[in-house]
């Protein structure tokens, strides 16, 4: 079974991706505020929407507009502002919030667009309207149009005066369909540190199950040097210690590297590892150690992710212990599956090493090297 899914994956990797991007969905906050002004804060990307390229498409080039696509993502951040002038009135047309069923007039407050960068990483940009809300409304709707692509949205409730704040839970919305109403029960409460621990903790594991390939294979390649469960959560421990010491100084500021070469180096340890699996017999005095090493990169990839998803100003750390421990959790679960699927009925098998771990740990070096040279030559 193991072996049929790291073939699957490896057929994958060897697709021609040329520059594509995924498909990411939109991000929509919308902060209401106890005077009744009302910003939404949208994190998108302007090239898909210039383009017409949404959530049909599992990457960028399969849409029709691929090649416009390609040639707007090497816009420096200006001269894209530029060319997204005219679809200002398209997206303000386009979406919609209703507070009451009532319509919310909105503008464009700003756009902030970052320089192209590493073109493996697709260009966020963050689209800020405005507007303003009458009190005593029960409930908010949002609409965004399905030709801009999926997206979640959630509501923030601000008292600043008062230093209290409410966040609901996102809503996914796949389809071109209105949210579900967002209540809003006249208050304003502020959020538990439960509520903020367990959302991060689940965007945390989620980045890991389904959503991390990268991090699963390199979790998998550990997995099979070891057919003892205590060295494997001494390894995972290991990596979490790291990655949280670069993600929180990430996410802090105090120290960062650019994404063009954090994602060639991450898929180069996927590699390592499972090299490392084909060439020891027994697990090396030094793993602890290179896991640690590799541990210091995947937390500066989980700080990109995390960058993106949002941190509250407001319990910060609370939501950065919270992801750490979501992230944790996810790879534990990718272990036990493993050892469940594959250690518990074969490790006493003589054959174990000779028809699993040489086998499975070859297609993962040979992902990962394919990984590492195509974000090398998307730099």
């Amino acid at each position: 079974m193991l072996i049929k899914i790291l073939l699957l994956i490896a057929g994958l990797a060897c697709t021609p991706i040329a520059h594509a991007d995924v498909v990411k969905p939109a991000l929509t906050e919308i902060n209401l505020f106890a005077d009744g002004r009302v910003e939404i804060e949208i994190r998108t990307s302007l090239e898909a929407l210039l383009t017409g390229i949404d959530g049909r498409y599992r990457n960028t080039q399969d849409a029709p507009g691929s090649e416009r696509y390609d040639l707007f993502r090497q816009q420096s951040s200006t001269a894209l502002a530029e060319t997204f002038l005219a679809f200002h009135e398209t997206l303000v047309r386009g979406v919609e919030l209703t507070a009451d069923e009532v319509p919310v007039s909105l503008k464009i407050a700003s756009i902030e667009i970052p320089e192209p960068g590493y073109t493996k990483v697709p260009r966020t940009s963050t689209i800020l309207l405005s507007g303003k809300i009458e009190s005593n409304h029960e409930y908010l709707r949002w609409y965004y149009p399905g030709r801009f692509g999926d997206h979640a949205v959630r509501v923030k409730l601000t008292d600043e005066a008062r230093e209290f704040w409410y966040w609901s839970d996102y809503q996914w919305i796949r389809q071109d369909r209105i949210s579900d109403p967002f209540p809003l029960n006249g208050l304003i409460q502020k959020t538990t540190w439960f509520d903020l621990l367990s959302t991060y903790a689940e965007a945390g594991y989620l980045h890991i199950l389904p959503l991390g390939l990268d991090h699963i294979l390199f979790i998998l390649g550990l997995f099979l040097m070891s057919r003892k469960l205590r060295p494997l959560l001494w390894q995972v421990t290991m990596f979490t210690l790291a990655h949280s010491i670069t993600l929180s100084l990430s996410t802090l500021g105090i120290f960062d590297l650019p994404s063009s070469l954090v994602e060639p180096l991450i898929a180069l340890s996927i590699a390592y590892v499972a090299i490392e699996n084909i060439w020891h017999q027994k697990l090396s005095s030094t793993r602890l150690w290179v896991v640690f090493g590799f541990g210091l990169l995947h937390g500066l990839g989980f700080a990109t992710m995390l960058a993106e998803f949002g941190l509250p100003d407001n319990g910060f750390l609370l939501a950065l212990l919270g992801f750490n421990l979501g992230v944790e959790a996810g790879q534990i679960s990718v272990l036990l599956m493993a050892w469940l699927v594959i250690g518990f009925w074969f490790r006493q098998w003589v054959g174990y090493r000779q028809w699993i771990v040489i086998p499975a740990s070859s297609i993962i070096a040979f992902v990962g090297l394919i990984w590492f040279w195509q974000r090398l030559s998307l730099t």
